[in-house]
């Protein structure tokens, strides 16, 4: 694996931990947000050691040779049981503390053993890419290198296997997080696994230190990465099918708000269009607009057609939903012409009213009720297909003859 791409790996994860880190200020007290954390800033710090730059840069400025294996090894080990941490708290139950303070204790207890093998051995050669093996049979640092590799080992398996059995019990975006966190970490087996064949590789005299400079790091971005987005998934899922859920009601709110346009231009009724907002901001910016125009229509809107087209839809199609919907965009697309058929006056008076002009007003056309906001899909759709005749000038209530300017 190359710098480049250790950095970038670091900078994802960054990035991560930065859009969460606004959650945890809020609830800091929160053992589950402080968990998820903790292994987006160990996770991102694990690339950050493990680039050949950065290995150089902590020997030098340390002046000790290789100080930076077991800073490394320490920060990988952290992360293996901050990864632990997670799944136990993840999954709760009343020993989750307990369990919890075993699995600190433990690794605490391979990060002290780290530090001692490193301070008991010797290796006095840099090697920035292929330390594991080419100290694989020195004392003290080779039982050193065993400690983290064992211990990332029991780490990544463990959480594969209550991942994987426990995605069976559940569903939605938290069963797709944990298939993803058990790939991932399935993935991050690869990498102390091939670190340890290359090292029995090299105990029988053979040379197989390629696994350790290319195929185990890359195990590792791989598994990092992936396991990463099985932890976010359940986090980002639902906000994820909110917005796609919007982003369909949006549309679907289309041909509405277009037979709705000219008394939204014309009495200034629509909202500043939001930009560079989330899908369900322009959902509600959408449906304000349409309510806005519908409150503006409430005195063009004919009861009589409305229950005239009610009760021809009802007979046509069986469903009082679907009939309310059509007689709703019927009676809609005839108040949209007659309120374009009314000049603009002064006042609500209408003190200078043309001769032969009538105005509507609220002396028995006012329905019962407006439309439902949950309605308002099914109207648009109602004027998709426009049934009933829909565009067509509807039928005029016997006892109301319309009458326009001369």
């Amino acid at each position: 694996m190359s710098a480049l791409t250790n950095y970038l790996s670091a900078g994802l994860l960054a990035l991560g931990l930065l859009m969460k880190s606004p959650d945890l200020l809020r609830h800091r007290h929160d053992p589950y947000l402080r968990s998820i954390c903790t292994v987006l800033g160990l996770a991102g710090l694990c690339f950050l050691l493990g680039a050949p730059p950065t290995v150089g840069a902590v020997n030098r400025i340390s002046g000790v040779p290789n100080l930076a294996a077991p800073v490394t090894y320490v920060t990988i080990t952290a992360y293996s049981a901050a990864s632990q941490v997670l799944i136990v708290r993840w999954r709760g139950g009343p020993g989750v503390r307990r369990t919890t303070r075993r699995w600190i204790l433990a690794y605490a207890c391979v990060v002290t053993g780290i530090v001692t093998m490193f301070v008991l051995g010797e290796a006095p050669v840099e090697r920035r890419t292929d330390l594991d093996t080419y100290y694989a049979s020195t004392p003290y640092i080779r039982e050193m290198i065993l400690l983290y590799l064992l211990g990332h080992l029991t780490a990544v398996s463990v959480t594969t296997v209550s991942a994987l059995r426990w995605a069976r019990r559940v569903r939605g975006w938290l069963r797709t997080g944990l298939v993803t966190l058990g790939l991932g970490t399935l993935c991050g087996a690869g990498y102390s696994g091939t670190k340890l064949v290359a090292m029995a590789a090299r105990w029988s005299g053979r040379d197989w230190s390629a696994l350790d400079r290319t195929v185990s790091p890359a195990a590792a971005g791989l598994g990092a990465l992936v396991t990463v987005a099985g932890i976010l998934l359940p986090l980002a899922g639902p906000r994820l099918t909110e917005w796609r859920r919007a982003r369909l009601a949006y549309a679907r709110l289309e041909p509405l708000e277009r037979e709705l346009d000219d008394i939204l231009a014309r009495r200034a009724l629509r909202l500043p269009r939001p930009r560079w907002a989330s899908p369900t901001t322009r959902l509600v910016w959408r449906q304000t607009s349409i309510h806005n125009a519908l409150g503006y229509l409430d005195a063009y809107v004919d009861r009589e057609l409305y229950e005239e087209t009610l009760r021809t839809a009802l007979r046509a199609t069986g469903d009082p939903e679907r009939a309310a919907a059509m007689a709703w965009a019927t009676v809609i697309a005839a108040a949209v012409r007659d309120a374009a058929d009314v000049p603009d006056v002064p006042d609500a008076t209408h003190p200078a009213d043309p001769p032969g002009v009538r105005y509507p007003g609220p002396s028995g056309r006012l329905p019962d009720r407006a439309p439902e906001p949950a309605a308002l899909g099914d109207i648009a759709d109602a004027l998709v297909t426009a049934p009933l005749g829909l565009h067509a000038d509807p039928p005029l209530p016997a006892n109301a003859a319309r009458s326009h300017p001369a």
